[in-house]
């Protein structure tokens, strides 16, 4: 017993230093593959962001100002910046459309959960596709942008917001009503694309203050309207079948 104590001891001692390793270990591993600290700073926002991001993906045109905030060389949270790039809006925007359009199916008698799934999982593959399409883009471009693969997950999600807007307006007023707000949709997602990524794609021009002119640049411009022109027809290819 005089013994068994200090042994128990260090060997308590000894297993929570284990433990505190281990959990180090794993939390250096979970952060190299998932960027938990950096995914926090696109789910930092609040209700009068969302509201505010909500009317700017609906009716982008008499937004000014289109340059993200930065303090200290990092660019501030969007709860605090209304350009900023976040993923809330996208994820929420994603399950509600894949709500939207379980209703939708159900209106028509043709919902069933492996109708559901398979609407799910290609809306989800599409946008793989199209992140994916755009970083190997930029890279034969050979462009040098500040934009992450986050980055691109949250501008490409936001077509949802428009889709959700016009499967809603189908389902209430019709096909005239569907075709109506969605395509004032799309010319609101394709004018916010365009304002929103020449400030990250045309950066380092601008920044050098060279007139977009030259290959080089043109092919940059391209790019730019190929990735806004691409929402639009994203947007009616996931909710056309949706109306009837």
């Amino acid at each position: 017993s005089f013994l068994g104590e200090p042994v128990s001891s260090l060997a308590m001692a000894y297993g929570t230093s284990l433990a505190s390793q281990g959990r180090d270990i794993m939390d250096r591993n979970i952060d190299r593959l998932v960027p938990v600290g950096r995914l926090k700073y696109y789910f930092a926002v609040d209700t009068v962001y969302v509201g505010r991001k909500l009317g700017l993906l609906v009716f982008p045109f008499m937004h000014q100002d289109w340059q993200v905030r930065y303090q200290q060389d990092a660019p501030v949270a969007p709860r605090f910046d209304v350009n900023a790039p976040d993923l809330y809006i996208p994820v929420m925007a994603f399950i509600t459309y894949i709500l939207v359009a379980g209703l939708a199916l159900g209106t028509q008698n043709r919902f069933s959960p492996d109708s559901l799934g398979l609407q799910a999982s290609s809306a989800l593959a599409w946008l793989i596709v199209e992140v994916l399409a755009i970083l190997l883009s930029l890279y034969l471009v050979t462009v040098n942008t500040d934009l992450t693969t986050i980055d691109l997950v949250a501008f490409s999600g936001y077509k949802y917001v428009g889709m959700i807007v016009g499967l809603v307006s189908g389902l209430l007023f019709g096909k005239t009503g569907y075709y109506m707000v969605l395509g004032w949709c799309c010319i609101s997602i394709f004018v916010f694309m365009i304002r929103t990524l020449r400030l990250k794609i045309l950066s380092e021009a601008a920044a050098e203050g060279v007139l977009v002119r030259g290959a080089k640049n043109q092919l940059r411009m391209y790019l730019t309207m190929a990735i806004a022109a691409v929402q639009p027809l994203f947007m009616y290819w996931l909710t056309y079948h949706l109306i009837r």
